[in-house]
């Protein structure tokens, strides 16, 4: 669909992403000072809008570099000129590594994850021979159940390890507190984020006693950052969904006055009095629902202008909602409603454009570069 600058959103076609590049501005400047303000790098996680073109954003506002989550999101950044990467993750497989080794000859500054002997070992028989080292971080495990070596003296010798195989350069470590989601109160998501940043700050000062040079203590989740602050010796936070913000970080702020993402969608049925449905359904939203914790959003999406009204009912192509008794809401075939999604993340990975919005009009379209390279 090609459509000018200026064009209002009742011309445009449904559904189709939106960014109220105000609110998105608001966000992205807000995390900026808060980094400033704490004296560490913004490394941004691009994961969320998955688009070169806001990731110059960020890096104009201040970011220091990006973080990205998968190799293929790495490639199209550093086509598009982005040159301070870091892959928060392992990289594993012969096709990917050769994949790696040819990506660190054109990013001026290029890091990657690991949290075990097999990966640096993979990362050194490949870039052994290479005249630049890649940069490696190791990933930390400080309560996210995923990946990660444990903090402490497990770090610390991996780390031994990483710093005296040929074509690496260690860096320093990183951790995700994604725990922070599940968090139940406020209070409990600052106690993840403290926890979390004290036991890398720890170890790190155990790297260090070792001998090890500690460039980056690197640290973040969106809902620790957006509650809680920076501990003396973290270097550097990646926190990603702040940008664009959802239906899921609401809860933790309060209000959805942070929401830059939403999806516009056409009502395309009024089945009965109550029930109101919408041409968006789970290929233009994202299905995900948050189970537990101070994150957890009831329903697949809320009504922006209504955010009481949340959708309960979604299929591939459609979705709907019931209108509250007694709200006086009234909603007719062909008007437009905008969603503010759960999760912004995998529901950015369903378009090819987001139309960035100003005052009710498009102002730019953006393609999504990054778009499917999972890979």
């Amino acid at each position: 669909m090609d459509v000018a600058r200026g064009t209002p959103l009742r011309d445009l076609d449904t559904p189709v992403m939106l960014i109220d590049l105000d609110v998105m501005e608001r966000n992205m400047r807000g995390m900026q000072e808060k980094a400033d303000a704490a004296g560490v790098k913004l490394r941004p996680h691009t994961k969320t809008h998955r688009t070169p073109a806001i990731a110059k954003l960020q890096e104009a506002a201040g970011a220091a570099g990006i973080t990205v989550a998968k190799l293929g999101e790495a490639e199209v950044m550093a086509d598009a000129g982005l040159k301070d990467i870091f892959i928060a993750n392992e990289i594993v497989g012969a096709v990917k590594l050769e994949r790696l080794r040819r990506l660190v000859r054109r990013v001026p500054r290029l890091a990657v994850g690991a949290d075990n002997p097999v990966h640096a070992r993979m990362l050194s028989s490949v870039m052994a021979g290479e005249p630049k080292p890649i940069d490696v971080l190791v990933d930390v495990n400080t309560g996210d159940p995923r990946t990660g070596m444990a903090p402490g003296k497990p770090t610390v010798e991996l780390a031994k390890l990483i710093a005296s195989l040929p074509g690496l350069r260690l860096r320093g470590i990183y951790t995700h507190d994604g725990q922070s989601y599940d968090a139940a109160t406020a209070d409990e998501v600052r106690a993840v984020n403290r926890e979390s940043q004290r036991l890398m700050v720890e170890t790190a000062e155990l790297m260090r006693a070792e001998g090890l040079e500690v460039e980056e203590v690197s640290v973040g989740s969106t809902p620790s950052l957006l509650l809680d602050g920076v501990l003396p010796g973290v270097t550097e936070i990646r926190p990603g969904t702040y940008i664009f913000m959802d239906a899921d970080q609401a809860q933790v702020v309060g209000t959805y006055e942070h929401c830059a993402q939403t999806v516009l969608a056409t009502v395309i049925s009024r089945p009965t009095p109550e029930r109101v449905v919408l041409d968006a359904g789970t290929k233009a939203l994202t299905y995900y629902v948050q189970t537990d914790g101070i994150t957890r959003a009831p329903g697949h999406g809320r009504l922006k202008a209504h955010p009481e009204i949340f959708l309960d009912k979604k299929s591939d192509e459609h979705s709907s909602f019931d209108i509250p008794g007694g709200s006086g809401l009234a909603f007719e075939i062909g008007d437009l409603v905008e969603i503010i999604p759960n999760h912004a993340c995998p529901t950015t990975n369903l378009y090819d454009v987001l139309y960035a919005v100003r005052d009710g009009r498009v102002e730019t379209v953006w393609p999504v570069l990054c778009r499917g390279k999972s890979q």
